[in-house]
C-alpha cells in the first residue's frame, strides 16, 4: 500500500515527465492486493486501468509498471504502445494476463471467453489445461469498475457465464464515479443488486477498504470458484482518492468537502491503525514508508532515463507468422464428385474437427436441431457432441469477442455470425479487442479465430439480410478477410484460415452456397482432397485472355470477387478472348503482385463489386492500381458497383435495379474496350 501511494505521489510530483494519460489505484489498494495475493500461476486475471495494486500484488515491480507509464522501449507488456496499467503477460511465474483495451467494460467478454475455454479444456481433459502446483484448477478474475456494468456487453458476459456456469470471478470496484457522473445519475442499482437477475452467479458485497476483511472474503470466494467451478461476483465499495485520470483531474468536478469525506476511507491509514493495535511500532511503519518511497523514487528515475522505443520497430507484430505459405494438396482429385460451396465448407470443418480436438464451432442456430440456417453445420453436433458444436444466444458481441479468451487458452474457435448485416453489434469487440491484440501485446496474444459470415444479396432477401460489409471490415487493421467464390476455394481457404494464428473473417456469399442463382453453376466444383489448402493473399486467374489479342492491344482485365466473378465471366462471353478475369479470393492480404502485373499487361481495368460503389474497397483499389500502373494504362481504371443506396430493397425488381449484373458488366466492358 505504501508503494502504491508513493507511486501516485511521484507521478503527481513529476507531471511534465508523466506526460501520457494514466490512472492510479489510490483508494482501491486493499481489495486489489487482497485479490492478487490469492492467485496461482495457473490462473488468469484481467486487471482494468486502475488496477496497479493488483499488478504489485502479483509481483510486478514499480519499475516494470513505470516503463509502461512512460511508454519506454523496455516496457515488458507492450513496448511503449499502450497506456499505463494496460498489461498483458504470459509466463510460468505469474497468472496469465490477456491483452485488453481501455474501452470501458470491454474486457468482460474476452475474459469470460477465457473461462469458457478453461471449462472446455477441463471437459475434454486436455493437456493444454494448466493446473496449480498442487493440482489446483485454474480460475479467472475479471476486474471492472462499477460504472462499466451499465454496458450491454458486460451483460452479455454475465449471461453466458451464468448460463454455462463458468469458473470466473467478476471483481467490481465501486467508487461511485464514472468520470464525473455519479452512481445516482447513471444507474438504478449497483453491481451486487444488478447481478441478482442473472441466476446462477453467486454474489458478495464487501467494504473494499478493509484489507483483512477483503483478504478473508477473496480467499473464500476464490476457493469456492476453484472447487465448484461456478461464477461469482464480488462488489467492493471503495473511495476514489486520485484523479479519474491524469487528464481529468479530481478538482475539475469534486469539491474539497467531497474529497475530504472520501479520504476518511483511505485503506492505508486504516491498515496502519490495525497494525499499530496489533503491536507494530510507529518506527517500524515509518521505516516501511521511507524505504518504499526511496525504492519508488529510484525506480522512477531509472525508468525515466531508459530508452524510448525504436521507431524502426513500429510496424512489427501486426500479425503472427502463418504456417500456410504455399498451395498444396489436390484441387481436382480423380473419382471425386462435385460439391456445393455450402457442403465444401461443411466437409472442411468436419475434417478440421476430426484432426483438432480443441476446435469448436458456435453461433446462432448452428447446433444440433438446425445445423445452421443455411445447413452449413448440419450433422456436426451429432458427430462431435454438443460441447463442441453449440448454439449461442443472439449475442454477436459475445460470439466474436469470446474468441479472444478461447484462443488465449489454446482452444481453436470457429464462430458464425448469421448474416453480414448483423455483424455490427460485434464490431466493438472485433475492432477494440481482437484486431489490436497481437500488435499491442508485441506478439504474445495473437487471436486465432475464424469468423464465418454469410454475405450478399439474391432473391429478395431485403434490407437486413442482403448487405455487403467488406469495405467496413477492411478499414480494420489487424484482421484478414477472405471471400471465396467456389467450392474448391471455399475448402482450401477455410482450412488456411483455420490454421492461421490471426483473426480471419470469411465472407461467404449466400447466393453461391447452393448454386441456385442462374449463372453460378460453376461455383459447384470437385471436392478437393482433405489436405488441400490455399494460402491467403493469392488471387486466381479464372478466365485468361488470348495472347494474340493481348499483343494487339484489344483486351481488358476485370478484378473482382464473390458474385462478381460470375457476372464478369458471363459478360466476357460477349468479347471472346478479350477479357481476363481475376478472382481476388482474399481481400486482405491482397495479391497486389498479380493485380498490377495483369493490369500492366492489358492497360485497361474494370473492378466489379457487389458493394455500393462510393467510398468502397473497390474504389480504393482503383486508386492504388492507377498509381502503381499509371504508365501502362490506356484508360482510367473503372469501377462498377451497386447503386449508392442505404440498403438493398426487398422487391426483386428494385433489387435488380440496384445491384450489378451480367448486362451492366457487359456494357461497362464494351465502353472500356472501345475507349
Amino acid at each position: 500500500m505504501c508503494t502504491a501511494r508513493a507511486m501516485a505521489d511521484t507521478y503527481e510530483a513529476n507531471r511534465p515527465i508523466c506526460k501520457y494519460v494514466h490512472s492510479t489505484s489510490r483508494g482501491h489498494e486493499a481489495i486489489q492486493l487482497a485479490t492478487a495475493f490469492h492467485l496461482l500461476t495457473c490462473d488468469y486475471v484481467s486487471p482494468y486501468y486502475r488496477d496497479e495494486s493488483i499488478m504489485l500484488g502479483l509481483g510486478f515491480s514499480p519499475y516494470q509498471l513505470m516503463l509502461q507509464l512512460l511508454a519506454k522501449g523496455e516496457d515488458i507488456f507492450t513496448g511503449g504502445r499502450e497506456y499505463y496499467n494496460h498489461p498483458n503477460y504470459r509466463g510460468p511465474d505469474k497468472p496469465t494476463i490477456i491483452h485488453q483495451s481501455s474501452a470501458t467494460g470491454m474486457q468482460a467478454i474476452p475474459t469470460t471467453g477465457v473461462a469458457q475455454g478453461l471449462k472446455f479444456l477441463d471437459k475434454i481433459q486436455s493437456a493444454l489445461l494448466r493446473k496449480g502446483p498442487n493440482g489446483e484448477s485454474p480460475i479467472v478474475i475479471c476486474s471492472l469498475g462499477d460504472a462499466s456494468v451499465t454496458e450491454g456487453e458486460v451483460s452479455e458476459a454475465f449471461q453466458f457465464a451464468a448460463l454455462h456456469q463458468l469458473p470466473i470471478i467478476y471483481l467490481v470496484q465501486d467508487n461511485n464515479w464514472g468520470i464525473s457522473v455519479t452512481a445516482a445519475e447513471a444507474r438504478t442499482a449497483n453491481a451486487y443488486e444488478f447481478i441478482e437477475g442473472f441466476k446462477g452467479i453467486s454474489r458478495i458485497s464487501i467494504d473494499g477498504t478493509d484489507f483483512a476483511k477483503c483478504y478473508e472474503s477473496m480467499q473464500q470466494v476464490i476457493d469456492d470458484v476453484r472447487t465448484n467451478k461456478k461464477p461469482y461476483l464480488v462488489h467492493a465499495t471503495v473511495p476514489l482518492l486520485g484523479h479519474h485520470t491524469s487528464g481529468v483531474r479530481k478538482d475539475f468536478y469534486r469539491s474539497e468537502e467531497e474529497l475530504a469525506e472520501q479520504y476518511k476511507n483511505d485503506p492505508g491509514p486504516k491498515l496502519r491503525k490495525i497494525l499499530l493495535e496489533s503491536g507494530f511500532t510507529e518506527n517500524e511503519l515509518n521505516r516501511i514508508e521511507r524505504e518504499t518511497a526511496d525504492m519508488v523514487k529510484e525506480d522512477f528515475d531509472t525508468a525515466a532515463a531508459s530508452a524510448d522505443p525504436d521507431p524502426a520497430q513500429v510496424h512489427r507484430h501486426v500479425f503472427a507468422d502463418t504456417p500456410v505459405t504455399t498451395e498444396r494438396g489436390e484441387r481436382n482429385p480423380a473419382n471425386k464428385e462435385k460439391v456445393l460451396m455450402v457442403d465444401a465448407a461443411l466437409f472442411a470443418i468436419r475434417e478440421i474437427m476430426e484432426q483438432f480436438p480443441e476446435a469448436v464451432l458456435y453461433g446462432q442456430d448452428v447446433g444440433r436441431r438446425l445445423g445452421g440456417v443455411f445447413r452449413e453445420a448440419a450433422t456436426l453436433a451429432e458427430q462431435f457432441g454438443d460441447h463442441r458444436v453449440f448454439n449461442t444466444a443472439i449475442q454477436e458481441a459475445y460470439i466474436i469477442g469470446s474468441t479472444v479468451g478461447m484462443s488465449a487458452v489454446g482452444v481453436k474457435p470457429i464462430v458464425e455470425v448469421q448474416f453480414a448485416d448483423y455483424i455490427y453489434p460485434g464490431l466493438n469487440q472485433l475492432v477494440t479487442e481482437i484486431s489490436k491484440s497481437c500488435y499491442l501485446s508485441c506478439g504474445k496474444f495473437p487471436v486465432q479465430t475464424l469468423i464465418r459470415v454469410p454475405i450478399g444479396a439474391y432473391g429478395g432477401g431485403g434490407p437486413y439480410h442482403s448487405g455487403s460489409v467488406e469495405s467496413t471490415l477492411l478499414t480494420i487493421k489487424g484482421i484478414k478477410i477472405v471471400y471465396p467464390s467456389n467450392a474448391a476455394d471455399m475448402k482450401g481457404l477455410l482450412k488456411a484460415a483455420f490454421l492461421d494464428p490471426n483473426p480471419v473473417v470469411m465472407l461467404e456469399h449466400k447466393g453461391l452456397y447452393w448454386s441456385k442463382v442462374p449463372g453460378t453453376e460453376e461455383a459447384k466444383t470437385t471436392e478437393p482432397s482433405a489436405d488441400y489448402i490455399i494460402p491467403l493473399g493469392k488471387a486466381n486467374i479464372v478466365l485468361p485472355a488470348e495472347e494474340e489479342k493481348i499483343n494487339d492491344g484489344e483486351t481488358a482485365c476485370i478484378i473482382t470477387y464473390g458474385m462478381g466473378v460470375y457476372w464478369s465471366k458471363a459478360a466476357a462471353k460477349n468479347f471472346p478472348g478479350q477479357v481476363e478475369v481475376i478472382d481476388l479470393r482474399t481481400l486482405f492480404p491482397l495479391d497486389e503482385e498479380l493485380i498490377f502485373t495483369t493490369v500492366k499487361k492489358h492497360g485497361k481495368c474494370l473492378i466489379v463489386t457487389e458493394e455500393q460503389q462510393n467510398n468502397s474497397f473497390a474504389e480504393a483499389l482503383a486508386g492504388r492500381i492507377s498509381k502503381a500502373c499509371f504508365r501502362n494504362l490506356d484508360a482510367p481504371v473503372e469501377v462498377l458497383g451497386a447503386l449508392n443506396l442505404p440498403a438493398v430493397p426487398m422487391n426483386m425488381i428494385l433489387e435488380k435495379a440496384m445491384l450489378p449484373n451480367e448486362e451492366k458488366v457487359r456494357s461497362a466492358l464494351e465502353t472500356l474496350l472501345n475507349s
